[in-house]
Parts: C-alpha cells; sequence; structure tokens
C-alpha cells in the first residue's frame, strides 16, 4: 500500500542520496554539463528554520517518490504564505497508480493546516506532469525557458 508521510529531510537523506540519481537522470537538462550537486547544506538550513517541507511517498516501508517545497511569505506578496515547489518525483513503477495525486493531494492538505495559502508547482517540458496538476484543478500560471550560457 503505498502511503505518504511527512518526514525530516536530514533523516532520510542517506536513502534521498540513493534516489536522487535515478531523477536526475530521467528529468534532468545539460548532464553532459552540469553533474548532480545538490546543495545539502542548505536543505537542511531551510529544514532547521521550518521552511522546508519533505514528504515522501513509501511502499512497504521504501521511499517511492517524494516532494520537497519551500514555505515562506511571497516575495512579491509578503502577506501571502506561499510554497514553491523544489522537485517532486514518483518512481517510474508507481506511476499510473494514482500515486501523484496521492502525494498531490498529501501536500494540499498538509499546506492547508499550516495555513499556507498558495502552492506553486511545476513540470518538465521534456516529462510533462501537466495533466497531473490540471487533474488536480490548478491553473498554469507561467512558463519558464532555459538557454544555456556556458562554455
Amino acid at each position: 500500500m503505498i502511503t505518504c508521510h511527512i518526514e525530516s529531510f536530514e533523516d532520510c537523506l542517506p536513502k534521498l542520496k540513493e534516489i536522487l540519481p535515478l531523477h536526475y537522470e530521467e528529468l534532468a537538462l545539460n548532464k553532459d554539463k552540469v553533474p548532480l550537486d545538490p546543495q545539502y547544506g542548505v536543505y537542511l538550513q531551510r529544514e532547521r528554520e521550518g521552511g522546508l517541507l519533505f514528504v515522501t511517498l513509501r511502499n512497504q516501508g521504501n521511499i517511492v517518490g517524494y516532494f520537497i517545497g519551500f514555505i515562506a511569505p511571497g516575495l512579491h506578496y509578503q502577506t501571502c504564505l506561499t510554497c514553491t515547489m523544489d522537485i517532486f518525483y514518483v518512481h517510474p513503477d508507481y506511476r499510473g497508480v494514482s500515486a501523484g495525486l496521492k502525494l498531490f493531494n498529501f501536500v494540499e492538505n498538509h499546506l492547508k493546516f499550516r495555513g499556507v495559502q498558495r502552492l506553486f508547482v511545476g513540470s518538465k517540458m521534456h516529462k510533462d506532469a501537466s495533466w497531473l496538476f490540471q487533474k488536480l484543478g490548478y491553473e498554469p500560471v507561467e512558463t519558464y525557458f532555459s538557454a544555456w550560457l556556458g562554455d
């Protein structure tokens, strides 16, 4: 049975380090130029300050997905407590069985409990998950573009 949990990023970091390469291989752009090298210290600091939400998706105790978001007043709207998604991932073996819906419904409910008023999420264009957010009733609000400026 697939379950969702609020967990400590710090406590789950060793297991997360095992899964992140799968996430990176599937979704990262410019892998030939940009290696996977997270600033774990920033995540840990944000967690200590209460500004990081880490939700795991588990099957029989094993992490099969996760959501990481940052919670803070909006930079342009300081009276609006906002969660901005950093990343989310559902292992391919658990897609198509409503695991993503379960994850985001759980995230939403927890954020409401914490008094968060707005949630921003995103989807990679080359591995589009917009259908998930549309199914949840989210509105598209912005499109990001990227340009490699390195050598």
